[in-house]
């Protein structure tokens, strides 16, 4: 049975697991959740994830939701593809649970306020963005973004020298972030530039950008 993937390529965490996906060699399929007619708030699908959020995925009698706990678990099952979670590794695969963490407690909080508000309140709610709160989040992606720049100048990706899971929860945030005005505190540090450079180009996700490209 194939796996079934409820979300929409538009979405970052659901963009993460279909990278995720791509990157292991999974067949999947698709189910669009459209937010727009509150499809995510149905009981059928808060059957599957009682916060009604996107996305989740069912693989045969398992549900899950959460994209961080999607991803893992995707990683972890199949070993076809890139080795995403290093688990052979011990050291390793404690650095990608580091940065992984990093990526959802430093980065992630900060990038998705800046985003939310130059890019998704103009378009779906139609509001004017609230220059405060994009200038409060980006003085502190300043210091993040040193420390991934200094983490990069002596590891090729952040948790270690091959691409992760660490990495890729990273793609889909900066692919948005370098639409916006401020694109050059990505270009600017040298070390971050070579290594978004780097994952951004790699098929997996040039596919995903591709699909949300088209629902642009």
């Amino acid at each position: 049975m194939a796996l079934k993937l409820y979300g929409f390529p538009m979405s970052s965490p659901t963009a993460c697991v279909m990278t995720c996906l791509a990157e292991k060699e999974v067949k999947y399929e698709i189910v669009n959740v459209d937010l727009s007619k509150g499809e995510h708030k149905f009981p059928s699908y808060l059957a599957k994830n009682p916060f009604g959020q996107i996305p989740v995925l069912e693989d045969g009698s398992v549900t899950l939701f959460e994209s961080r706990a999607i991803t893992r678990y995707i990683a972890h099952k199949y070993k076809s593809g890139t080795d995403l979670s290093k688990n052979g590794n011990i050291e390793a695969s404690a650095m990608v649970g580091v940065w992984l963490e990093v990526e959802s407690k430093q980065f992630n909080p900060v990038m998705n306020a800046i985003i939310f508000e130059q890019l998704i309140k103009p378009v779906f709610y139609h509001q004017t963005p609230d220059q405060s709160i994009i200038d409060e989040n980006l003085a502190k992606l300043v210091p993040v973004l040193d420390v991934y720049d200094t983490r990069l100048s002596y590891s090729k990706y952040l948790a270690c020298d091959s691409f992760t899971l660490a990495d890729l929860h990273h793609l889909p945030y900066i692919y948005y972030f370098m639409k916006t005005p401020w694109a050059d505190m990505i270009t600017t540090r040298a070390n971050v530039r070579a290594w978004w450079e780097d994952i951004s180009a790699r098929p997996s996700f040039v596919k995903v950008a591709q699909l949300i490209e088209n629902q642009a």
